[in-house]
């Protein structure tokens, strides 16, 4: 908004008072709003449309790696689940060592001799179960944990989210860790 000295220079000056043109009718305004339903270049269009769609996949991509809750599935979302997260991933699990070990004895079976194989399969039972005992532990702990920290009444159920994450490679979880292995969350 101009002051009244500025409105008193103005118009001492001479500039024309108005907006300087004629106002356009409404046939002419209807005509500039006008945009065709198919575009004209169908193939350039498609084009947009995949490029953009790809640049939304990419920032859903990197939004969930870096475990940005807008691009978490809804299963992974909230406070408790990156505790758990941050617990789990500060923590070091036995069972992030159980597809290595399966690739392992596998390589054991090739082996022509009998007992090299029998005593494969044994220790990879022995190191599952050694895995699960590890992953019970890790619940019930957690479970505590997450009832001290949020309260009773909100604390879920986390004890298979903590379990499905132990199992799994370090570099292979997603969201990507965001804590140090004994960076544990306070």
């Amino acid at each position: 908004m101009e002051t009244v000295e500025e409105t008193k220079a103005r118009l001492a000056a001479g500039h024309p008072s108005g907006k300087g043109q004629a106002t356009p009718s409404r046939k002419q305004q209807e005509a500039l709003n006008k945009r065709p339903l198919v575009p004209d270049d169908r193939k350039l269009a498609a084009k947009q449309a995949r490029g953009k769609a790809a640049e939304a996949r990419d920032r859903a991509r990197v939004g969930m790696a870096a475990g940005d809750d807008r691009f978490l599935p809804q299963r992974e979302r909230g406070p408790q689940k990156r505790f758990v997260r941050d617990y789990v991933d500060a923590r070091f699990n036995i069972g992030e060592f159980m597809i290595p070990v399966m690739f392992l004895v596998i390589l054991l079976t090739f082996f022509p001799d009998p007992m090299v194989q029998t005593y494969g399969i044994l220790a990879l039972w022995a190191f599952f179960l050694v895995a699960v005992v590890d992953c019970v532990i890790l619940g019930f702990t957690l479970t505590r944990k997450v009832k001290a920290k949020f309260g009773e009444p909100k604390a879920e159920r986390v004890r298979w989210y903590a379990a499905m994450r132990a199992l799994q490679l370090r570099p292979m979880r997603l969201p990507k860790p965001q804590v140090k292995r004994g960076q544990y969350p306070a």
